[in-house]
């Protein structure tokens, strides 16, 4: 250091201007602030005692902190598995466990569940500085909107299951209404908590929070292990073996929580109507479960974290320029709602006939070759704009991301199944026939169109989002003195030719940047919606797996049954989850 602190552009060794008088002040702060770390650093070295002491804390909160995790993972675990065997066994007639069972292990939870968001709010509201820290990344505007509107639809399910099961009190038992109004007060209650505490960094209370946490995760889980059982049984079609030459069509099968047994008689006329309108509200509370499960993870592994907020950056959601991926997507989301309902209509319709029935889920299947094809080609042309985009990957931990990859990668897990199930009964049997080719076709574009996708969402994910272009600034140099400023104005000045080709090259910049921002937002839009109609078709009954009978008669019933009722799910699933990564690529582009 070679200038006077007093005056710096006073320089000790006597000259009139040195390299210290045309530095700007950020470097002076800079070399100062090294400096001092560097004395800094001399300190600690001398001082170890201290060190030992803090590192000694950090290990017991660290074993507390261990301790609190193993203890609810452990909770959990116990209650996925009894509510696993719970759900097995009430689905099955031969199974001497009751719906009635079920639903009472389930009430069990929602009020454990219910009772310690309410204990968790409470207690933040009433506490000062509860809440320190706070994930950005957690819990985003669009999912906590997706999950209000899956949750307001879910209510209006409950009420229409209540008030189908009144006409059974007289000759059944009262858990069953008791159930959907708990579940009712249940999503009510889990809606606000999350909607307010989704993005919170627990601090107190780590392993009572940790307990909750997972108590509220697991519940969810059954929950959504039995409506897709449910929804699973309603929709399967059962196989006739009166007639060995056929099976019979769709048959709307209602287990014993539908109340099929003709032995309890609905008390009141629209019995048959609230029991078809909540079937057809089960995806909605399917996907509820689903969401609140992956948000409820996020707080847990966010507990007794430090989240920087500066981290986040601010997106916000803007149609501009972006044309072509929309129109395209919604007209392919009109053309499948159309193929789907004239569908939907002759399963349910032409039970005996073949050829109406065979023209429908030939329909059906061209449906979705023409759908996974066009999006298969969208995703090429997006991972072909990743190549040519030089943005730095996210090198910070982030668990938001780590859960949207993993639950996309082992979701599509589902699909993969059912596909290469049906490609290798389609060329065991030869594939004879329209439906059959059409059957493999879509089966081996399916798994094409899913390992793109996932490559697609996960770089695209871990890419740093766009940055705007700032136009280059002079800064000037306060310490600069007064004589010198001429010259120094002078030399910063640039030219009028040199001024046009910084223009100019910035130009050319911004404009490649808003070349590739704007094809991947497209490509993004149109998988988007894409991905939408493939969610509707099977989560509102469309069951091409046991209307074309190959792969049953392959098989056998029971056996492809049990692929396609685990291996749909998830499917489904992934397709909603894929909605929800896609708008994040989309708001980061």
């Amino acid at each position: 250091m070679c200038y006077n602190p007093d005056n710096p552009c006073e320089c000790l060794t006597g000259e009139s201007l040195c390299e210290p008088c045309k530095m700007t002040a950020k470097d002076r702060e800079m070399e100062d602030a090294h400096l001092s770390n560097i004395s800094a650093a001399n300190q600690t070295e001398n001082t170890s005692e201290p060190e030992v002491n803090l590192s000694s804390t950090e290990v017991v909160k660290d074993r507390g902190r261990n301790w609190g995790w193993m203890l609810s993972g452990i909770i959990c675990l116990n209650i996925l598995i009894i509510g696993c065997a719970l759900v097995s066994g009430s689905a099955s007639n031969s199974v001497k466990i009751s719906t009635l069972d079920l639903q009472a292990f389930l009430i069990i939870l929602i009020l454990l569940s219910s009772i310690w968001m309410i204990y968790y709010t409470v207690y933040t509201t009433r506490t000062a500085n509860a809440v320190t820290f706070k994930d950005k990344h957690a819990g985003p505007i669009w999912l906590r909107g997706g999950l209000m509107l899956f949750g307001l639809l879910s209510v209006i399910m409950d009420i229409f299951k209540i008030a189908s099961y009144v006409g059974y009190l007289h000759c059944d038992s009262g858990v069953k209404v008791a159930y959907p109004v708990v579940q009712l007060v249940f999503v009510l209650v889990q809606t606000y908590f999350l909607w307010i505490h989704s993005q919170d960094c627990v601090q107190l209370q780590k392993n009572l929070s940790l307990c909750g946490l997972m108590l509220t995760l697991s519940t969810n889980l059954v929950l959504w292990m039995t409506a897709v059982t449910e929804e699973s049984l309603h929709q399967t079609t059962i196989p006739d073996y009166t007639n060995e030459t056929k099976l019979s069509r769709r048959s709307m099968y209602i287990n014993r929580a539908g109340y099929g047994d003709d032995r309890c008689k609905c008390s009141h006329t629209t019995c048959g109507v609230f029991k078809e309108a909540y079937y057809y509200l089960y995806p909605f509370n399917i996907e509820y479960s689903l969401f609140a499960s992956a948000m409820a993870y996020i707080m847990w592994k966010n507990v007794g974290r430090v989240a920087a907020d500066h981290s986040h950056h601010h997106t916000k959601f803007s149609l501009k320029d972006v044309f072509i991926g929309p129109i395209l997507g919604v007209l392919l989301v009109i053309a499948g709602l159309a193929t789907f309902i004239v569908y939907e209509i002759e399963m349910k319709t032409n039970y005996y006939d073949e050829d109406d029935k065979d023209k429908a889920v030939m329909m059906h299947f061209v449906m979705n070759i023409v759908t996974v094809t066009m999006m298969s080609i969208c995703t090429v042309i997006g991972s072909a704009i990743f190549k040519v985009d030089h943005r730095e990957h996210v090198s910070e931990k982030n668990p938001t991301r780590n859960l949207d990859v993993g639950l996309l990668v082992g979701a599509s897990l589902g699909q993969f199944i059912i596909s290469y199930f049906s490609i290798v009964a389609m060329i065991a049997t030869g594939a004879k026939g329209h439906l059959n080719r059409l059957n493999l076709a879509w089966a081996i574009l399916v798994v094409i169109q899913l390992g793109l996708q996932n490559f697609f969402i996960i770089e695209g994910l871990h890419r740093e989002p766009f940055h705007e272009v700032e136009p280059p600034t002079v800064v000037a140099n306060p310490y600069v003195m007064e004589a010198s400023k001429d010259v120094n104005n002078l030399e910063a000045k640039p030219s009028p030719d040199t001024e046009a080709c910084s223009h100019s090259g910035a130009a050319e910049h911004k404009h490649k940047l808003l070349w590739k921002r704007r094809v991947l937002r497209e490509v993004c839009a149109f998988l988007l919606l894409g991905n939408i109609i493939l969610w509707i078709m099977p989560a509102f009954g469309a069951r091409p797996q046991f209307d074309h009978d190959t792969e049953t008669e392959f098989y056998k019933f029971n056996m492809w049954a049990a692929v396609v009722n685990i291996g749909l799910p998830f499917g489904i699933f992934y397709r909603m989850h894929s909605v929800a990564s896609l708008l994040e690529v989309f708001l980061n582009s």
